[in-house]
């Protein structure tokens, strides 16, 4: 059994009830990402391929605060790291219009330092290893304001709301013997409205502008 979470005081299935069933986050961001994504007319296969790997997420987080295994594990941490690398491949591509050269540069520096802060996974209860997540958002939702693009400052929101998730995610374990069930299932709460917001971005981004944010 692997025992990440503060809910988790037992081996069952049904340890983490919490940390499982707010999952369904994800499953309801994935059903809104669809449906926004139907609406739009130009909107790509790639795009519905990241709608779909968002209920990916959702499905095997949900595995792995069922079974807390190692095939569970992968399902959780896989899906994730697949999201990551796609959609900030396809945002450069799409929005950015980086070329390929640049685009392989930033997805292995992105790469690098997930694993350099792969080395320091034990601080912050694992949660350093999403810092490279969080500045890489950090930079697209400025490049998103300056484009002007539709809904400015949505991925900047989101920035802002990956801190409080990571913030949930870090006090975890920490704060066990005074909120037994913990704050992980706020994770996946905060994250499933993050990654809409994220897509939403994404999917209106689609080469029309509004007046541009930093105009005089």
């Amino acid at each position: 059994m692997i025992d990440l979470y503060c809910e988790r005081l037992s081996p069952g299935l049904l340890a983490e009830p919490l940390n499982a069933s707010t999952n369904v986050a994800f499953l309801i961001a994935a059903w809104c990402c669809w449906k926004l994504a139907s609406k739009e007319s130009d909107t790509g296969l790639l795009i519905h391929l990241l709608v779909v790997l968002v209920a990916i997420i959702g499905v095997g987080s949900g595995l792995f605060h069922t079974f807390a295994n190692g095939w569970s594990q992968l399902a959780d941490v896989i899906p994730i790291m697949l999201f990551q690398l796609c959609f900030l491949a396809i945002y450069c591509r799409q929005v950015l219009a980086l070329r390929w050269i640049t685009l392989v540069g930033a997805l292995l520096a992105f790469v690098a330092a997930g694993v350099l802060m792969g080395q320091f996974k034990h601080f912050l209860n694992g949660s350093v290893v999403y810092l490279p997540a969080f500045a890489a958002m950090l930079v697209l939702g400025i490049c998103h304001y300056r484009l002007g693009l539709r809904n400015p400052t949505i991925v900047l929101w989101a920035a802002l709301l990956f801190l409080v998730s990571l913030s949930f995610r870090s006090l975890d374990l920490w704060i066990c013997s005074d909120f037994e069930m913990g704050t992980h299932f706020l994770w996946h709460l905060c994250n499933g409205w993050l990654l809409y917001l994220l897509m939403k971005g994404l999917i209106q981004s689609d080469g029309r502008r509004t007046e541009s944010p930093t105009a005089g």
